[in-house]
Parts: C-alpha cells; structure tokens; sequence
C-alpha cells in the first residue's frame, strides 16, 4: 500500500509520540516504562536533601559548639595583664610637721604600675544555666529549619501531581490516538475499495491531527511541570520517566483513625523547643541573682609598691576571694521572669492557632477524599459503558450504517470518560498525599 505525504507525516508522529505517551500512563494500567521511575516520597527526600537550607544543621551545631567552647572556658582561670602610667597634680604628703619629717614623707606623683592577674570562679550558677540556654536555643534553631524544609514536601507535591495529571491524560489521549489511526487506515482501504466517502476519512484524519495537537500541548506542559519538579528535588526528571501514583489508602486510613497523628509536624517541636529555651532563660535569670563567689590574685611590679610611702620600683602580690551578689535590682528580675511567662503564652497560642488550621485544612481533605473515591467507582463503570458503545458504533461504522461523524462522537464521549477517570485517580492520590503531609506523616 503506498503511503501519502499526509499519512506518512501521521505515522511518524505516532511512532514518535506513542511511547512516551503509553509511559505517561499510570503504573496500574500500563507495564511500559521506557525511563525510569520516580515516587513521591523519593522525590520529597530528595528536594529536602538538595535544598541549601539543609547545610543549616551544621552550620548550627558548629557554631554552638564555639559558644559552648567560651561558655565552658569560664570555669577556668581568667588571666589579664595590665599596666599603667599615671602623673597627678597633688599626692598626700604631711603639710605640717616636726623638722626632718616631712622629707621622710613625699610619694612622687608619677606612679608606674604593670601586673598579672589571675581570676577563678569559685560559685558561679550562671555558667551551667548559660550552658543550658545555649543548648535549648541550638535545639530551637534547628527545629525551625527542619519546619522551613518540611514545606518543600507540599511544593513538590503540587509539582508531581501536575505533571501526573498531564500524564494520566496523556496517557488516555494516546491510546485515543492508537484508535483513530487504525480507523483512519481501515476507512482509507474502504474509500479505495469504494465502500466508503472520503468524507469520512477526512472527519476522521481531522479529529486524529487535532487529537494529536492536543497531545502536543500536553506533552509541553507536562514538560514545563517536569522541569519545576526537577529544580525542586535536584533530580533530572525528563519527559520519557515516569511518575508512579503512591499507593495511600491505607496510611490514610490509619491517619483518619488517629486523631494523635496531628502532632506529627515539625512544627510542634518546635513549638516544644520554644518552651524548653524560654524556661531555659528562666533559669538563667534566676541563677544571676544568686551569689558569685570567685578567687583572686594579683602579682605586680611599678612604682611605688604597696610601700606607697617608698619612691622606688618594687614588686608585689596580692589574693583574695570576691563575693559578688545583686541582692537589689529594684524589681529587673521579676520584671524579666513576667516577660518570659508572657512570651511563654504567645507560644501557646501559636501552637493552639497552627493546630487548627491543620484541622481546618484536613476537612476539605477528607470530603476530597470520600467524593473521589465514589466518583471513581463510577467512573469505572463509565468508561466500561463507553467503551461498549464505542465498539458498537465502531462495528455499525464499518457495515456503513453510521458516519464517520457519528463514529467520532462516541470516540470523544470515550475519551472524555478516560479522562475523567484518570483525573480522580490523580486528584485522589493527590488528595491522600496532601492530607498526610499536612498531618506531618511520611508519604510512601
């Protein structure tokens, strides 16, 4: 049979889009998979462990690590050195006195002074409750960034069902076009053969061109969809891979069953985190106004010594042990431990806010649910009544009791249906996923 222009430029394209159509169909109804294949919950990791917020972590730790580093170097000895020059205009001296005296009585003016000096705290609360604060805020800060990245779980959620969606109807599209191409040949061979008016080979080449224009754009957009999905998770996902639906009734099921599984997200530890830091600093306020008791020492050279009554350089050294206590902080403490106890209620009340809008969020979630389930049952027995009709307006097609045209208005009714069915199957899936993610709980 030669082929024409117009026909070979038909099959090439089918040849050429078929595959990566028959690809794009879920993995329940196709066993096709040229490219590879990407789940949900693979792909949400990955956006997490591609994301540069993810180095934070670390970042964090190593720059607490250093604080705990000069927190805990206050336990040992402080050591400073110091000197100083000094002239005053006037120094103590006998205004009035026997003969002789005074000249035994004359410290210079210009004193010179350099040491050392060694300090070590003895009791000193305010260092552990540094220590703890330090930690509880380390712990605060990473809980916070572990939130942030958790919200990259639904972007990648809306990305992969949009090009899921594509897909599945791509998928659907393309089997459409599979039919179309054998309608058009069988009815070009009943032209030639005479039992047929090219009338209906043209309507029927005209809907299989437009269905392939269709296939086209959705092959774009799928594209476009893909590539956001790739800058989201880090990995090349191309046009012939395939995204495979997660399966979710179960871990929904169990979620529904499971009013505890709301306090899965990040974001109540967090709020957790808040609290412990907050007590922390509680603490650290407390521990300020107790007593510090610390050793001291001091050995030095200048002039005068602590002879002051001798003009000469001389050496020196001095100990002790330093109390130091804020018995009195005209009400400063108490004043700070209400602020915390306030910030502690905000707390609260961000954390009972968050709580319900994730309940709020879950509703719209399980009505989706429940009406995606139902409608797919019915779809299921849709597609089986258009397919039915289908087949007997195909058969009526070919004994020439129907046109082409009327041929062609079941074929689209078909499709529409397959379209319909593979929609819920996405928004389904899609729906299970976003309930699981708001709850915090891992998709798989």
């Amino acid at each position: 049979m030669t082929m024409t222009p117009t026909s070979l430029l038909r099959a090439t394209f089918v040849v050429a889009i078929l595959p990566a159509m028959a690809s794009a169909q879920p993995a329940q109804r196709d066993s096709i998979s040229p490219g590879r294949s990407f789940d949900l919950g693979t792909l949400q990791q990955a956006a997490v462990d591609t994301d540069p917020r993810l180095r934070q972590l670390q970042l964090l730790l190593t720059q607490s690590e250093l604080r705990l580093r000069n927190i805990k170097a206050q336990r040992l000895p402080a050591v400073a050195i110091d000197g100083q020059v000094q002239y005053q205009s006037d120094v103590a001296h006998l205004t009035s006195a026997p003969p002789g005296v005074g000249t035994l009585f004359s410290p210079p003016k210009d004193t010179y002074d350099a040491g050392v000096r060694i300090e070590q705290r003895l009791v000193d609360a305010t260092v552990d409750a540094q220590d703890a604060l330090e930690r509880a805020q380390l712990a605060e800060s990473q809980a916070r960034v572990r939130s942030t990245l958790f919200a990259l779980r639904q972007q990648v959620n809306d990305a992969f069902f949009s090009a899921a969606g594509l897909q599945a109807r791509a998928g659907a599209l393309a089997a459409t076009i599979a039919d179309l191409t054998a309608r058009l040949d069988e009815t070009n061979a009943r032209v030639r053969e005479g039992t047929a008016i090219p009338a209906d080979a043209a309507a029927i080449e005209a809907t299989l061109l437009q269905r392939q224009q269709d296939a086209d754009d959705l092959q774009a957009s799928r594209q476009a969809a893909l590539d956001r999905l790739s800058t989201l998770t880090g990995q090349p996902v191309t046009a012939s891979d395939v995204l495979m639906l997660p399966a979710l009734a179960q871990a929904v099921t169990r979620a529904r069953q499971t009013p505890a599984a709301l306090r899965a997200r990040p974001e109540f530890d967090q709020f957790n985190r808040t609290r412990d830091r907050i007590g922390r600093q509680r603490d650290l306020t407390d521990a300020q106004e107790r007593p510090r008791l610390s050793a001291y020492g001091r050995a030095g050279y200048g002039q005068p010594g602590l002879n002051f009554v001798r003009d000469e350089f001389q050496s020196y050294g001095l100990a002790g042990l330093r109390l130091q206590w804020n018995g009195w902080t005209w009400g400063a403490g108490e004043r700070e431990r209400e602020a915390l106890r306030i910030q502690q209620q905000i707390v609260e009340a961000d954390e009972a806010a968050f709580a319900r809008q994730l309940v709020t969020a879950t509703h719209g979630d399980h009505a989706a649910i429940d009406r995606l389930e139902r409608a797919l049952a019915t779809d299921e027995r849709i597609v089986a009544l258009r397919e039915q009709v289908e087949r007997s307006a195909l058969v009526r097609l070919q004994e020439g009791v129907i046109t082409a045209s009327e041929y062609l208005d079941r074929n689209t009714e078909l499709l529409h249906a397959r379209f319909a069915r593979a929609g819920h199957e996405v928004e389904l899936a899609q729906a299970s996923a976003r309930l699981l993610t708001t709850l915090g709980l891992e998709v798989r």
